[in-house]
Formats: C-alpha cells, structure tokens, sequence
C-alpha cells in the first residue's frame, strides 16, 4: 500500500498518511542557518502521523545551535547525512522540509508565511498568502507525552 506522503534516503523511509497540521514557508533565522536557503517550507505533523522504519539509524542533533536544550532535533541518517526530519522530544509534531527529507515535488504548497521580519531588510511576500511574524494565529501546539 502506497502511503499519502513519504520521504527519507534509501537507508531510512518515513511516511505519513495524514495531512499536515501546518503547512508553511519559513522566514526564520533557524532555519535560514540550518538549510541555507532564503525561506524553508515547513509542514508540521502529529508526532505520531509520521513513520519512520529505522529510527535507530538516525543521529539527533539540536536544530537550533543557540537553544542546544530546545524541544527539536534535526534527525539525520547516520549512512549518508541526508536530513530525514525534525523530531520534537516533547512527542508533539515531527516537521518535514519536502524539498530536503524526500519528499515528492507534489507535496501541498505551504498556506501562508511565517516568521517574517521586516526589520531583516527582505521584502514583504507578496504572493497572496497571509503573512505571519510568528506561527499563524489559530495554531495550536498538539498535546506532546
């Protein structure tokens, strides 16, 4: 059975057969620094939405180098480095970046911005979709365990 999203590198898969509960482009330092590009879309999972079927083959990381305690980590494959996903310790989402964790150019588009700063001296998107300084409004963090 084919899964209604999948990913990963050829030594570790993941997948998902639900939607995402967000689904955006980030502006954010973080990820900026992380990816090294300009703006990263980011969908967010239910932690237990997304499968993967060798998580001992991955190695943990902090994702954010100024918050080494944070709640997420950059999961990569421990074979050949490829980024597989963001893991929140806190089991809330686990994040994918389509573009970098293998996952299909079909993937949904992201659904507004976040994390936009003006004073970074970007301009304003001005594609259509909301644009947001943080997360949009009505999100709301799933419970973790």
């Amino acid at each position: 059975m084919s899964q209604k999203y999948s990913g990963g590198c050829e030594h570790v898969h993941t997948h998902a057969d639900h939607d995402p509960i967000d689904n955006h482009t980030c502006h954010c330092s973080v990820c900026k620094s992380v990816t090294g590009q300009p703006t990263t879309h980011v969908a967010f999972f239910n932690h237990d939405d997304v499968v993967v079927d060798h998580p001992e083959e991955l190695n943990r990381q902090p994702f954010n180098a100024n918050n080494p305690d944070g709640p997420l980590e950059l999961c990569t494959c421990k074979d050949c480095g490829t980024p597989i996903m963001l893991d929140d310790k806190q089991n809330r989402i686990r994040a994918i970046v389509p573009n970098l964790m293998g996952y299909a150019d079909a993937f949904p588009a992201a659904t507004y911005h976040a994390f936009y700063d003006a004073a970074a001296g970007v301009a304003r998107p001005s594609d259509g979709r909301p644009v947001h300084e943080g997360l949009r409004p009505e999100f709301v963090w799933p419970q973790g365990s």
